[in-house]
């Protein structure tokens, strides 16, 4: 292709894609910036982080504290302090752990890929567990041999352990929740799917 034919073809794409306010215009316009997002925005994202999820939506209640991000620390404590006291979880080591205000459902999180010999305990993970969806919780144990680590977590909002979080293995971590990149803007895809979900499941979430 000559570079005045590129150009013509240029400028009748760029008008089309970001200009042209037709029914058309909008339909291409919608496809490529679909292309973009899919094939080049997050295959980069994904390489630049070192994790194939590197943004997560949070699908749950199970990491919600009340009050979202103005929750008061002490009080959430003094509801939940019993289930840490098996791991020796203080409410002053928590303090030190990110999100310690926990977060939303509709929350998008940025994730990074986890180096299972530099996670501890406080971090938040995200794993597989045979589910449809990964699993995004904290690490609350780790339990190390001479040939392997595994990991145990919980949710903040949770009463217990899920039977699938006791015993997590380096090959099921995704990576690491490093921070929230919006609340409450995965509510744009979650709302769509609400309506398939279980009667407890569904809504806006209220701390256990």
């Amino acid at each position: 292709m000559k570079k005045e034919d590129f150009k013509k073809w240029w400028n009748k794409f760029y008008f089309t894609v970001w200009k042209d306010d037709s029914f058309k215009g909008w339909i291409i316009s919608i496809i490529f910036l679909f292309i973009l997002i899919k094939f080049i925005f997050f295959p980069t994202l994904s390489l630049v982080t070192g994790t194939t999820l590197p943004l997560a939506i949070v699908e749950s209640c199970s990491m919600y504290h009340s009050g979202n991000l103005l929750s008061n620390n002490a009080n959430w404590w003094e509801n939940h302090k019993t289930k840490y006291s098996n791991f020796d979880l203080t409410q002053e080591a928590f303090k030190n752990f990110i999100f310690q205000n926990g977060f939303n459902k509709g929350d998008m999180l940025f994730i990074i890929g986890a180096n299972t010999n530099k996670l501890k305990v406080g971090d938040v993970v995200i794993f597989n567990a045979g589910r449809a969806h990964p699993i995004i919780h904290r690490i609350i144990a780790i339990n190390e041999t001479e040939d392997k680590k595994t990991f145990s977590t919980i949710g903040d909002n949770n009463n217990g352990q899920l039977s699938i979080e006791k015993n997590i293995q380096e090959n099921q971590i995704v990576g690491k929740a490093v921070f929230k990149v919006a609340p409450y803007l995965g509510w744009i895809k979650l709302i769509f799917f609400e309506g398939l979900k279980a009667p407890q499941e569904k809504g806006f979430c209220k701390e256990n």
